[in-house]
């Protein structure tokens, strides 16, 4: 592997939180050997930003009958993995808030537990994590500085780091996620998860010259 795998997450989708979940079930050492990356729908300076630099987004929205029918399969997967859920309710979210704040939090070293208390008051508790209240309790939850954490979405460096991640998304062709990258090789979707860990574990025995 010329460069470590990629994982494009994004706090908004449950298959996202389902496959992450069961991917460091699986793998408890993937936040060592795979580069996570945040995916969202950018705001209007980040999209004007994003195009300046002759990327796009590639997700379109999506129709009525194909988010009821997201809604009955997210149900069924939750039931399947043994997880507890609890639907959020999305009203003008500002994506940018919760997912700069988990780049700040990298900085800090615990992207891992900021992922964690996020998801779980988003996915568990049905919290609204584009509050700014929110977010700020859950930074300060995990030993954070929430006032630093919430003024990442609008930290011009941070926002500059974000814009990066999204041009990656764009040379990278994410058009949803959970999106695995390893190689030349891309896998998308919860249902594609082993597939990534096969195809992963695989690609390190032959480094390690073991034949799988």
């Amino acid at each position: 592997m010329k460069r470590k795998p990629r994982l494009y997450f994004c706090f908004r989708s449950p298959f996202s939180w389902m496959a992450l979940r069961r991917l460091e079930e699986l793998l408890p050492e993937a936040p060592e050997l795979i580069d996570y990356y945040p995916y969202w729908e950018p705001d209007e300076p980040m999209m004007a930003a994003l195009n300046a630099r002759g990327a796009e987004f590639h997700y379109a929205q999506m129709s009525k009958a194909k988010h009821l029918y997201i809604l009955a399969d997210t149900k069924r997967l939750a039931k399947r993995f043994g997880y507890s859920m609890a639907w959020p309710v999305d009203i003008d979210p500002w994506w940018e808030l919760p997912h700069l704040a988990w780049i700040k939090a990298s900085h800090h070293g615990l992207e891992r537990e900021f992922y964690r208390v996020v998801t779980e008051a988003r996915w568990e508790r049905a919290e609204n994590i584009c509050d700014p209240a929110v977010i700020h309790r859950l930074a300060a939850s995990i030993g954070l500085d929430g006032d630093e954490l919430v003024a990442a979405a609008e930290d011009p460096a941070i926002r500059a780091e974000g814009l990066d991640k999204l041009v990656a998304h764009y040379e990278d062709d994410v058009f949803g996620v959970p999106y695995f990258k390893l190689g030349r090789h891309r896998f998308w979707g919860v249902d594609r998860l082993e597939d990534f860990v096969a195809a992963l574990n695989a690609a390190r025995q032959e480094i390690r010259g073991v034949t799988p």
